[in-house]
């Protein structure tokens, strides 16, 4: 009886029709239920962080549904120290909490309507669920991410100097997730990355690195080099390698070092 979404990757994921894309990895539901009031509902739970968020254990054997990741829709203050909110308000919308968030592609959610069930006997004393209708979710799309999906662009909620100075790991983000679905970055998104690459010097060396491996596993590992020298953030992460670019190698190569 609480507004219920999903939102996130796992939206975008299930819009997306890409041959590199894969069916989404995890599931996140936004809803105006209380933390107190979901785990009320769900006693098989963890309260997962401080930001509002619940994770339900399920006896799914899907791996990627054995945990279901339910936040409180939420707004954020200012990031003071480019990497976590100052503080959490709960919001009473779910377009409030699509505001915060990082990329148009992963700003959407699909409602999750209240559906009519058919229990029956079976297999013993064990009940079985049939859903007696299927509806399709509205999708709730305040910043145009499926015409960003459908044009294949990386474009930040809102304005993106604000978006990447709230967290500046989303400058690989961004490069990383054009890599993946092998889209391109907006110019006006591109230019603040450009803009902002020192903001990875507030970023731990860990969450740098990941974000780094999953640029150079994806299939357009390639691409996801050249965008960080272009987008000026290899000098940030591999300052070294950056330097090689433009350096000529002798007559035997054809290639400079950088492009070898």
């Amino acid at each position: 009886n609480f507004k219920a979404y999903i939102v996130g990757g796992c939206v975008r994921d299930l819009l997306i029709k890409n041959p590199l894309a894969t069916r989404p990895k995890d599931w996140d539901i936004a809803t105006n239920a209380l933390p107190q009031q979901i785990q009320a509902i769900f006693p098989n739970s963890l309260y997962e962080n401080d930001f509002g968020t619940i994770a339900v254990k399920t006896e799914s054997t899907d791996p990627t549904l054995k945990i279901v990741e339910i936040t409180t829709f939420r707004q954020e203050g200012k990031y003071t120290d480019k990497r976590h909110p100052d503080e959490i308000k709960f919001a009473k919308t779910i377009e409030e909490d699509l505001c915060r968030r990082d990329f148009t592609i992963n700003a959407m959610a699909m409602e999750i309507k209240n559906q009519k069930f058919v229990l029956s006997k079976a297999e013993g004393s064990k009940t079985k669920i049939h859903n007696s209708k299927f509806i399709i979710p509205k999708l709730i799309d305040p910043f145009g991410g499926k015409n960003d999906i459908d044009k294949k662009v990386i474009r930040a909620v809102g304005n993106p100097l604000e978006r990447f100075q709230e967290d500046g790991l989303r400058l690989m983000r961004a490069v990383r997730l054009a890599c993946e679905l092998n889209f391109e970055i907006a110019p006006e998104t591109f230019e603040a990355i450009k803009e902002n690459s020192s903001l990875l010097s507030f970023i731990s060396k860990e969450r740098i690195r990941d974000e780094f491996i999953k640029i150079i596993e994806t299939p357009q590992a390639a691409k996801g080099m050249l965008l960080l020298e272009e987008t000026n953030l290899l000098a940030e992460i591999i300052p070294e390698l950056q330097k090689a670019v433009g350096v000529a190698q002798n007559k035997h190569h054809r290639y400079t070092v950088w492009e070898h």
